[in-house]
């Protein structure tokens, strides 16, 4: 019988773990590498969108990051194209029709159109309802549900006329249940949800997968009203089953899967990146 001793343990890595072999880079490759791909990110240089950002160019896409700050575009890109991937920024603002269409234009000019579209860009606006105005409710629904719907018919029909694309947006615990004065951010949110299956409805058949990614209280310039609040911090941590809050690097891998052939089978779904908070 012939045996063969397994690799020497490399000192360099984690607890002595040998080096992957070269079937498992291309395996795990094959399932994940985003090669060739090109993806748009809005909300991309902050929170949550920085780090799908990160994730989705170190993975191969080539990527465009859109968002209002320049300082915070450039700062991201920067680190990406030190590190050698390929990213681009456009600035804008989301809030109206007329400035994400041109950010729809100007976003296609750097790397073509996007097999990627993620949807990250926010507003958390949350008076008491009694105070709730209009001027709220409609800033509130034209960042973060009338923006990721005009992205999506801007992008979607592209990609399903190719067959392939990833559709992903940015969730709420608020779609799902009441909380912290949920008001207009909440309804925002959950017609997310429902926008997102009406999308994978229509164009997952040409594939063209549409998903969520549903957080839970994430510890992100969007959430700095109770992230200074040291009580609502520890008293959150203690509802998620893990026993801490979330970080924006919770959703590298997620944001990875989603966008890659790996989740070639799931579309119109929520997947709650949020330590068990939802079901504790």
């Amino acid at each position: 019988m012939t045996t063969h001793p397994a690799p020497a343990p490399d000192p360099a890595r984690p607890n002595g773990a040998s080096t992957p072999s070269r079937d498992v880079r291309d395996y795990l490759s094959g399932l994940f590498s985003l090669e060739g791909r090109t993806a748009v990110v809005t909300g991309g240089s902050s929170g949550i969108g920085r780090a799908i950002t990160g994730a989705l160019a170190r993975a191969g896409a080539s990527v465009v990051v859109v968002a209002r700050g320049e300082a915070g575009l450039a700062a991201t890109v920067e680190e990406l194209t030190a590190e050698g991937c390929r990213a681009a920024w456009v600035g804008a603002d989301l809030s109206t029709r007329a400035g994400v269409r041109t950010a729809a234009e100007r976003a296609v000019e750097a790397f073509g159109e996007p097999d990627i579209l993620v949807n990250s860009a926010g507003i958390n606006l949350r008076p008491p309802m009694d105070e709730l105005g209009e001027d709220v409710w409609d800033a509130t629904m034209a960042v973060n549900l009338e923006a990721p719907f005009l992205l999506g018919q801007r992008f979607g029909p592209g990609m399903a006329e190719r067959g392939h694309g990833r559709i992903i947006h940015i969730s709420s615990q608020q779609a799902h249940r009441a909380f912290v004065q949920s008001g207009a951010y909440g309804a925002s949110k959950g017609g997310l949800e429902a926008l997102t299956r009406s999308q994978a409805e229509a164009w997952s058949p040409r594939g063209v997968t549409c998903n969520l990614l549903v957080p839970g209280f994430v510890m992100t310039p969007l959430n700095a009203r109770l992230s200074s609040d040291p009580e609502k911090v520890a008293a959150l941590a203690a509802r998620t089953m893990i026993g801490r809050n979330g970080l924006a690097e919770d959703f590298a891998g997620a944001a990875v899967f989603l966008a890659s052939g790996a989740s070639a089978y799931v579309t119109g779904q929520s997947v709650f990146v949020d330590g068990g908070l939802s079901v504790h």
